[in-house]
């Protein structure tokens, strides 16, 4: 017999209670955003060359892709640093982070001498994967320090 799993809503959980809650969550959105807006900023900066890898990688449409997910990265991460409508910035980065790991990191599927690369950046989208999942999961709650905006 498996034991029976509860959930707690988040609102009754008083998630920034705790000292220094609010300001290490702010950290965390300013850090997470800042290197994924800077990860879409270089987009544009080099955007042949992105270009260039995106359609090595297959991915259709290269140069349009880039410049899509160039814009998503940048806005998203604008919008969970700020705290500017969370759950569709954290949203889209999650998904973007979803489409774009194993499409661009495919470790599997690369020569032996470029492995290690590959999974080191498969596994680093991963980790952000995991956290654009932590901060949609908060979105349905106000976030301190942030401009806000709800589509909850």
């Amino acid at each position: 017999m498996l034991p029976e799993i509860a959930t707690m809503p988040l609102q009754s959980a008083a998630p920034f209670d705790a000292p220094f809650a609010a300001e290490l969550f702010l950290l965390a959105r300013v850090v997470f955003g800042g290197v994924l807006a800077f990860t879409g900023i270089n987009h544009f900066l080099d955007l042949e060359g992105t270009a260039g890898y995106a359609e090595m990688k297959g991915v259709p449409l290269p140069k349009l892709s880039v410049i899509g997910s160039g814009v998503l990265l940048v806005f998203g991460g604008l919008g969970v640093a700020v705290g500017a409508l969370p759950a569709i910035a954290a949203g889209a980065l999650a998904l973007f982070l979803l489409v774009a790991t194993p499409m661009m990191h495919d470790f599997w599927a690369v020569p032996e001498d470029q492995q290690e690369s590959e999974m080191t950046s498969f596994l680093k989208n991963a980790g952000l994967f995991a956290a654009a999942l932590g901060f949609l999961a908060l979105a349905s709650i106000e976030w301190p320090y942030a401009l806000g905006g709800s589509v909850f």
